[in-house]
């Protein structure tokens, strides 16, 4: 296990300064001659407005990040992300949008009686597109979990404009994290108001871009509804599971109270995170529906309580789903260990604190599809390999118990990746994770989630980023390619950070570029092929 007495990784929460104009990095070892193209990656650039700090992981405002490969040449550019709460703060010179974790204070110029008249305009939402970049049709939207999203120009990285999905399918919000598939077409999922008021939670589908040109938006539905457990405290959803014919969503105990949600914030100074609670009771819902019918499916899968914000891959296999998850376990939400004081604390006081929050495993969960209830009381799983269980109840649910993929304590494999063009949806044996080491992004890690065997990149005073992985273009097995990686290396000579590029078979090292500038914290992205 390493040790990160020298508190290195606080550097992943400095505020840095945009770039005028892409810089080139220096090159070590050999970019491949067929990486052509840019990763694109978010994450919180400004940790403060004047003298008014942020105080969540999630509150930082949205920095673009572009790393550019073309004939074994690599340069970086970065730009903030121009939404309205960057543009207002920046012009104010103060925190004017309340953030996931920091309230905004009311506009102190203003008298009593606009302050009050301004509490019933309810809850100005953030557009603060800090978690991920993807696709829809030509077009790439930088996203948080709000209904806002931006477009941005993804050679330039300037911003466009902003999107109020709102406009165009009923949800109050969509995750970070669609699926896209191979035609373009683009599912994601978000809460929203069902029937007679009851909260539910829509998959909504945007098509591939038409000859017509027009924006594939204008044509996005709502292809299924899934129940809430409660109709007036919907659970907060991050990811969701897709395979060719089905859809996966698990529902977590991490609540969030409308009730608060709703109320006035200014009056009481609240803001997102006051707004959840966990259901200590529930436990975890799974939810299974047909993708082409949007009918769901009437079966009841219930399993013992975790968090999950990323699932790692999905697939079919004989009548069964089978669920691959990185959870966190227990009730308690995970986010309360995300403060910026938390994560900037030292090194004793980092693993005291996470000694506390849930712990990390990777899980996998066998879902079968075709119930009988003769067989109550019986595993229902048969496939040979897997140790994951699927009992069938009395009360007619099916009670799950996973096989686990990783676990290691307080040592998480997180913000997974796969070969996901090829194998996303598909039976597969590889994911790619980033290693946090009691919170602390300290290696990189490739799971055989078959064997369980793992290979770690790992460099000392050295914090790297979610893992991509680039397939080789004339790749024969699912893991010819590289990984690309962040990684800031604060302590160690002249250069903060650089981009890593390692060999996808054996995690070993190919080249790295390094740049003259710290690079914060990114959480996810894509590579944009040339």
């Amino acid at each position: 296990r390493v040790e990160h007495p020298a508190g290195g990784y606080k550097k992943l929460f400095e505020t840095v300064e945009e770039l005028s104009s892409p810089v080139t990095a220096h090159v070590t070892g050999r970019i491949p001659t067929w990486l052509r193209g840019s990763l694109l990656r978010c994450g919180p650039g400004l940790f403060e407005v004047g003298t008014e700090p942020f105080y969540h992981l999630f509150d930082g405002q949205a920095l673009l990040h572009k790393f550019d490969f073309k004939e074994g040449h690599v340069t970086y550019h970065r730009r903030f992300v121009r939404t309205d709460a960057y543009v207002r703060n920046m012009t104010e010179k103060r925190i004017v949008i309340t953030e996931f974790g920091t309230y905004a204070y009311p506009d102190p110029c203003k008298n009593i009686f606009s302050r009050f008249f301004s509490y019933f305009k309810g809850v100005e939402v953030t557009d603060n597109a800090l978690v991920n970049v993807y696709p829809v049709g030509e077009d790439y939207y930088a996203c948080t979990e709000t209904n806002f999203i931006t477009k941005i120009d993804p050679d330039t990285l300037e911003t466009i404009k902003q999107v109020d999905l709102c406009k165009y399918v009923s949800v109050n919000g969509a995750t970070a994290h669609p699926h896209i598939e191979n035609d373009g077409t683009v599912y994601n999922i978000g809460n929203c108001f069902g029937k007679n008021f009851a909260l539910a939670y829509n998959i909504i589908r945007i098509p591939p871009l038409q000859a017509d040109k027009e924006d594939p938006m204008n044509k996005s539905e709502v292809v299924v509804q899934f129940p809430c457990s409660d109709r007036f405290k919907p659970s907060y959803v991050h990811s969701f599971g897709l395979t060719p014919n089905y859809i996966v969503f698990v529902e977590t105990p991490v609540k969030i109270n409308l009730l608060k949600f709703l109320s006035s914030w200014s009056l009481w100074g609240a803001n997102y995170m006051d707004c959840f609670e966990s259901n200590e009771t529930m436990g975890v819902w799974l939810h299974v529906a047909e993708k082409k019918k949007g009918r769901l499916l009437n079966i009841k899968y219930r399993t013992s309580a975790f968090n999950l914000f990323h699932h790692i891959n999905t697939y079919e296999d004989n009548g069964f789903l089978i669920v691959d998850l990185c959870t966190w376990k227990g009730f308690e939400f995970v986010y309360n260990y995300l403060y910026l004081a938390n994560l900037r604390a030292n090194w004793d006081e980092v693993k005291r604190q996470a000694e506390k929050a849930p712990q990390p495993e990777a899980r996998r969960y066998v879902l079968p599809l075709n119930i009988d209830k003769a067989d109550t009381g019986k595993n229902l799983v048969t496939l040979p390999y897997t140790t994951a269980t699927a009992t069938l109840r009395s009360d007619e649910t099916i009670w799950l118990e996973p096989e686990v993929i990783f676990s290691g304590p307080r040592h998480a494999f997180e913000f997974p990746q796969i070969n996901y063009r090829k194998f996303c949806g598909k039976p597969y044996t590889y994911t790619y994770g980033l290693g946090l080491n009691h919170f602390v992004p300290d290696r990189l890690c490739k799971l055989n989630v078959k064997t369980k065997e793992t290979w770690v990149w790992q460099e000392p005073d050295s914090y790297p980023s979610e893992p991509i992985f680039v397939s080789h273009p004339d790749a024969l097995e699912e893991d010819d390619g590289v990984v690309l990686s962040i990684v800031i290396s604060p302590g160690t000579g002249p250069k903060p950070a650089y981009l890593l590029i390692l060999n996808a078979k054996d995690m070993s090292e190919v080249a790295r570029a390094e740049v003259e500038v710290n690079i914060p914290v990114t959480f996810h992205g894509l590579f944009k092929r040339a």
